[in-house]
């Protein structure tokens, strides 16, 4: 009974109760950068107080966190600040598809050029037959009607070229 009073006390001690409004020091470097702290600022800083009101869940009516911006001559000067990508991630393949080209072609069972071998296996599964030829992989495929469906890859293990497709009657 001792053990569990203890707890309790310094469950209180170590858990104080959340303050839901205190006066905080806003600081403000030569650059603009702006800190808040409660324990005041840097000489170098300009300082003011600002009251930081924080309720919680549920405690009345909500609180916006900021206005929404109005769209009007920012919004035209988009063109000013124009996305440009330093590096790109190598797929090995050539870059042929996007990552969003890729898994729907996946998703559709479509075997496209630039897919590697294992984006073939997650697209078809295993394959039934599989060939090398002069540093060249064909992965065959045999379909439940008969029809079988080949794909070549290079020497990099990528798609070399659509997947053909023969039926049965065509042998």
């Amino acid at each position: 009974m001792h053990g569990l009073r203890c707890a309790a006390f310094c469950a209180i001690l170590l858990c104080p109760l959340p303050t839901l409004s205190s006066t905080v020091f806003r600081c403000e470097d030569a650059k603009g950068h702006v800190t808040f702290t409660r324990q005041g600022c840097p000489n170098e800083h300009s300082q003011s107080l600002q009251q930081a009101y924080n309720p919680t869940p549920g405690s009345g009516k909500p609180v916006p966190l900021a206005k929404p911006r109005k769209a009007g001559r920012e919004s035209k000067k988009k063109d000013e600040h124009k996305l440009t990508v330093i590096g790109a991630k190598q797929d090995g393949c050539g870059n042929h598809l996007s990552s969003s080209e890729r898994r729907a072609a996946i998703i559709k069972q479509q075997i496209r050029l630039g897919m590697s071998r294992n984006d073939v296996e997650s697209s078809l599964g295993k394959p039934d037959k599989v060939t090398e030829q002069n540093g060249q992989t064909r992965y065959v495929y045999q379909g439940k009607k008969g029809n079988k469906r080949n794909v070549s890859f290079d020497e990099a293990g990528c798609v070399k070229g659509k997947a053909k497709r023969k039926s049965a009657s065509k042998k």
